[in-house]
């Protein structure tokens, strides 16, 4: 909120009283909309902060980010992004990339069908179903950026992936067909917001540095762009899960886990 207060008088005490009397109010405003926001917040997620399971679900999370926090900032500021926006990144390499995400995303669409198959039918199972619908549409997108490498789907298919570059979906496909739904959804959360991070910046730099088009890099768009609900999805999930008796121990774990494989992979693409 913006006040364009205009006032003039003739004495300095009135002044002094009409400024203390406005910051009072703009006050009052500021934290009654605050916490109107805080509120609206709240009731988005469907949370109830009487909730016991839906604190215990916020409060891992919050735990988790301070914990990965250190691990996040290392994918954040990898050298590999520095040396694309540079414009230093081989084209060969650019294909190595394209041949790794080709073989996660095509992991990836498996698992998570698998994970529709387990919770399809429950309350998470729209969440499930999303994150599947989501994950083939980016195949579609990743073959757009192969085409722009002079690559069809058979070159990717013939491509042999790196051990450091497939741990990630590997984990993946481990949690999905033995994971709890809150592990699951705690590892998604931390994980997918770091990652977009990163496309974001190498649609950027893509663009930029090597000519390709926003077309070319919709594969990278489509995940930097966040899912307003998504957090409040998982959240939900995760509090599902340990209604169930997920045990937060084994949440924290997979979150933990899959972050250090999202590092491993941008290390091994960097080698590449």
């Amino acid at each position: 909120m913006k006040l364009n207060i205009h006032l003039r008088y003739n004495t300095y005490g009135l002044k002094q009283v009409t400024i203390a009397v406005v910051v009072a109010i703009a006050f009052m405003v500021t934290l009654f909309f605050g916490n109107k926001a805080e509120a609206v917040k709240g009731e988005a997620c469907n949370i109830s902060t009487n909730n016991a399971i839906a604190n215990q679900a916020r409060q891992i999370v919050d735990e988790l980010r301070l914990e990965l926090a250190g691990v996040e900032n290392q994918i954040r500021n990898h050298p590999y992004l520095t040396a694309l926006e540079n414009g230093q990144v081989s084209q060969d390499n650019l294909k190595a990339f394209t041949g790794e995400e080709y073989n996660i995303v095509k992991s990836d669409i498996r698992s998570n069908r698998l994970l529709v198959r387990r919770f399809g039918r429950t309350r998470s199972g729209k969440y499930f179903r999303d994150i599947l619908s989501g994950e083939v549409q980016a195949l579609d997108f990743l073959l757009d950026f192969a085409t722009a490498l002079n690559l069809n789907e058979d070159d990717l298919k013939k491509y042999e992936p790196l051990p450091g570059g497939q741990a990630f979906p590997a984990y993946v496909a481990s949690l999905a067909l033995s994971g709890s739904q809150a592990e699951v959804a705690a590892a998604y959360l931390l994980n997918f917001p770091i990652f977009g991070e990163n496309t974001g910046r190498m649609s950027a730099a893509l663009q930029k540095q090597y000519g390709f088009t926003p077309k070319d890099t919709a594969f990278f768009d489509f995940f930097a762009s966040p899912v307003p609900s998504f957090e409040c999805d998982s959240l939900n999930v995760i509090a599902t899960g340990l209604k169930r008796g997920a045990e937060p121990r084994l949440i924290k774990r997979a979150a933990r886990l899959l972050q250090a494989y999202e590092k491993l992979f941008w290390d091994t693409v960097g080698e590449n």
